[in-house]
């Protein structure tokens, strides 16, 4: 521990839960005042840029609301703040931003104030250059000797120096043998960079090498330098250290030679031009940042290192010279002239503590007091941990985490669907037709072992069905208490909901001795609502547009037994075809084989064939239950009819770039309408009476325009929301039948309902389409890769609206392709092996090199060809599932 702490001259916390890093800092006069005094940006990786001017009224005082000049929010996280000449033309000091995949410079101007709130400060945007390349960090100087300009360097994660000449993009050149970037400096003596490689040397560049060197193409030698055409980039000089680098620092002052510094994990380095070590010095400490700066004794140069220990050593060559202090670890520190105060110690930590401090002999007066020694009694101690031991062992089971069991004994929620519709339908407000929207009483039984309170009760069901009531509370209920709350559901749209399952949630809080305001728990209980509630018997239809035909392994069943209430009995009992007519008016047709185990379903709308077809298989397990038959299956062999999800996908994504065209325009508008409405308003203040010049006219015309777009927008969601809702009913189609080609577990198709349902409901910002296609390329490269090449592929973490809908569907292909080829889903981490499994029916895999030789419109043609019938009724022979059968 240091016998001096730090005097703080001026303190403040930045933001909330930000992070920072030694390139966040920067101390100049980036206003361009002129007067000497330094002002300090900061930049976080959250994106927010500010710029501080501090001037406490006395020593130690926090930040006060002037003291900050500036606050941005750039979006990008920031990696690295500079201050020089940037902009052609001019000498005048801009500050460079750089981002992980731009660079952005900036000028930063004042306007006085003329009131009390003070100056006014703001940033404008000179230019920026987007990077091909990720960012590691940057430096700058005057490369090649240029005079009145200050150039740029960006250092790629991948060892590419990017140079920037201000406005324009130079050249990029790869380091060779780079694997992971190091701190990079320019030495404006030699004309040369310095980095320290991940081989631990200090390497040294000179510009013109880099200059004159062929073009960075791509990270390999290419033909021409082979065969000797084009320079090689060949390092200068080399030094071992050993260890990695912190940080590299360029020295150059009037008094002593130009120098390079290095910060190594253990030991901090002092190099000639030439690369010849001119001292070392072995640190005991774990150091965080560094700077050297100049010394008041000829030929020496002094330095500031700051350690994970919350120290800051001042060394003057290989001398300590004064250990101070901090409040924090810091990660970059400065030296500045602030508020006429030269000699400033700036600091700051990676959660955002920055403060100005300097140096002085405040030492702390406190001493320990003395402890009285005494002999240690063993045995007495071992009594005593065993009785503590006991203690802990008792307060674990008493604590307020019970077994799961005991839990759910706490509450007992159940739900029991009415199997009659009410004498008077509470449905109210339909946009049905003409067909009678009955609804169906749901009553949800609350039962609890001991007392709870702050009960709430949510009620969920899948639009377009809605409820009468769907949140419930009870402030507290005693032990044994029974409540039984009841409530209508009905549909409400002219479409059908994606699903008849309700889910009740229960959040409660148990009161323990311990905590008298109880721990949360929760509780839920699903329900299924019957078909007739959404669907009426309906008129047979003999063709379709849309068919699929379910196989079983037994013989099939009347469908009078499967559908009671849907069909009139016959007289030999037996039903073969039943109609079905939803609410909204689309016809469904149910054929059962009277030759073979199948089952056809047939409908104009592909995502009709959901409900019916989820139906029919419940209701085909349910009866052979009762049977007690537990070996019947059900299997699809046909071509999973991708091409009608296509295009459903495709209207999907035209409604929500619509609906981003007309945001645009209505926001235009609204504007257009507010700067008409101040142009009258002036008008009508007027103490000379002016004539309008038709703005009234312009402003009735544009307010039209706004109520028209308005209108559209409205109508835009509605249908994108319809859309939405038939997408999920196909999705879940697609997964089912897929299920059924592929005899897929369960735990298999919840992954596929994870990746391809990720949203209950869509926004905006965050579509279907790009959650979708995230989640399914990160299965492909993973449990369905095919090599480890693929593995190692970086997805994007930004999720954006993508430009087409062609990159989804690709992989939606892909996913089944590599499926039919034997692979399996799995999140384990075994998965991330190439699959190298066997087809059922004996068939070997196809090599997955096959693939890539082909498009995939060629093999989506081939495999998942859009079949308008896919299945006869008559026997045909075994196929392999990869085969389409048509009629």
């Amino acid at each position: 521990m240091s016998l001096f702490k730090a005097r703080d001259w001026w303190s403040t916390v930045l933001g909330d839960k930000e992070e920072f890093d030694q390139g966040c800092l920067c101390l100049a006069d980036v206003d361009n005042t002129g007067n000497g005094q330094d002002k300090i940006i900061v930049g976080s990786f959250m994106g927010y840029l500010r710029i501080f001017n501090p001037h406490p009224v006395k020593t130690g005082d926090g930040a006060q609301a002037e003291d900050l000049l500036l606050e941005v929010h750039l979006r990008d996280p920031i990696l690295q703040v500079e201050v020089g000449k940037f902009v052609s033309g001019t000498e005048m000091l801009h500050l460079a931003v750089l981002h992980s995949r731009k660079l952005c410079v900036y000028s930063v101007s004042g306007t006085l104030g003329n009131v009390e709130h003070g100056n006014q400060y703001q940033i404008k945007l000179m230019y920026e250059h987007n990077l091909q390349r990720t960012a590691c960090n940057m430096t700058y100087g005057s490369f090649g000797g240029v005079k009145g300009r200050d150039l740029i360097c960006i250092q790629s994660v991948d060892g590419m120096l990017m140079v920037f000449e201000q406005e324009s993009y130079a050249f990029g050149r790869f380091l060779p043998g780079s694997l992971l970037p190091g701190p990079l400096a320019y030495s404006s003596r030699t004309d040369s960079f310095i980095t320290v490689s991940s081989c631990h040397q200090v390497e040294s560049y000179k510009y013109q090498v880099l200059a004159f060197a062929t073009d960075a193409d791509k990270r390999q030698e290419t033909e021409q330098q082979k065969h000797g055409s084009g320079k090689r980039l060949v390092v200068d000089w080399t030094l071992n250290i050993g260890e990695q680098a912190v940080d590299i620092c360029i020295v150059s002052f009037i008094q002593s030679a130009s120098s390079v510094f290095v910060l190594g994990e253990r030991n901090f380095f002092c190099l000639k031009d030439n690369g010849q070590i001119q001292f070392m010095k072995k640190l005991d400490y774990s150091p965080s940042c560094f700077l050297p700066y100049c010394s008041v004794s000829e030929g020496t140069i002094n330095t500031l290192i700051g350690n994970h220990n919350n120290m800051l050593h001042i060394y003057q060559d290989v001398t300590l010279k004064w250990a101070t202090q901090l409040p924090h670890v810091p990660v970059a520190v400065r030296v500045g002239c602030l508020h006429d105060l030269k000699g400033v110690i700036v600091t700051l930590s990676d959660d955002g503590h920055l403060q100005c401090s300097y140096l002085g002999t405040d030492p702390s007066l406190f001493q320990a007091p003395k402890v009285e020694s005494r002999e240690l009694n063993y045995d007495e101690l071992d009594m005593e941990l065993k009785e503590l031991q006991k203690v802990i062992k008792n307060v674990n089971k008493s604590q307020d985490v019970w077994p799961l069991t005991e839990r759910e004994d706490d509450l007992k929620v159940s739900a029991m669907v009415s199997p009659n519709f009410d004498s008077v339908s509470q449905a109210t407000d339909v946009e049905v037709g003409a067909d009678l929207v009955p609804s169906v009483t749901v009553k949800v039984t609350l039962k609890n072992r001991v007392a709870l309170q702050k009960i709430k009760l949510s009620i969920y069901v899948q639009p377009p069905l809605v409820l009468t009531g769907d949140q419930f509370t009870f402030e507290f209920m005693a032990p044994e208490m029974t409540r039984t709350v009841g409530f209508s559901v009905y549909l409400k749209g002219s479409y059908s909901p994606p699903e008849l399952e309700g889910n009740a949630v229960v959040s409660y809080s148990r009161p323990t001795e311990r905590n008298p305001d109880g721990i949360p728990r929760v509780s839920q209980c699903k329900f299924r609502l019957p078909l007739k509630l959404v669907c009426l018997p309906g008129q047979p239809s003999k063709t379709a547009s849309h068919k699929l035909t379910i196989d079983t392994n037994k013989s099939p069943v009347s469908l009078l037994s499967l559908f009671p209430g849907f069909a009139k009995q016959s007289e030999d009992d037996q039903v073969n075809v039943m109609g079905f007519r939803f609410l909204g008016g689309s016809q469904v047709t149910l054929l059962a084989s009277k030759t073979s185990q199948r089952y056809r379903i047939q409908s104009e709308q592909f995502e009709d064939l959901w409900l019916i077809t989820n139906e029919l298989i419940i209701r085909l397990q349910e009866y052979f239950e009762k049977q007690g038959i537990k070996d019947f299956t059900c299997s699809f062999s046909g071509s999973v009819p991708l091409e009608e999800y296509f295009e459903l996908i495709d209207h999907h994504f035209e409604l929500r770039i619509n609906g981003e065209k007309l945001e645009e325009l209505l926001s235009e508008r609204a504007v257009q309408f507010r700067a008409i409405q101040r142009r009258l308003l002036t008008r009508f203040k007027d103490k000379t009476p002016v004539p309008l010049q038709h703005l009234d006219t312009l402003l009735d015309g544009t307010y039209k325009q706004v109520i028209a777009l308005a209108d559209a927008v409205e109508e835009n969601q509605d249908n994108l929301f319809q859309s939405f809702t038939r997408l999920k009913s196909a999705t879940h189609l697609v997964i089912l039948l897929i299920g059924l080609w592929q005899k897929l577990s369960a735990d298999q198709i919840a992954i596929l309902e994870a990746a391809f349902l990720p949203l209950q409901q869509e926004a905006q910002e965050l579509g279907w389409e790009e959650t979708v296609d995230a989640a399914l390329s990160h299965l492909l490269k993973t449990c369905l890769s095919k090599s480890s090449k693929e593995q190692a592929l970086n997805l994007n973490s930004q999720l954006g609206i993508p430009k087409d809908t062609s990159q989804l569907k690709k992989h939606i292909t892909l996913l089944c392709d590599r499926l039919a080829k034997g692979g399996r889903l799995c999140l384990s981490t075994d998965a991330a092996a190439p699959q190298t499994m066997v087809m059922p029916g004996g068939c070997a895999t196809i090599p997955e090199s096959d693939l890539e030789g082909r498009s995939i419109d060629q093999d989506s043609s081939e495999l998942f060809t859009n079949h308008k019938h896919l299945m006869v009724e008559t026997p045909v022979p075994e196929v392999s599932p990869l085969q389409g059968v048509t009629e």
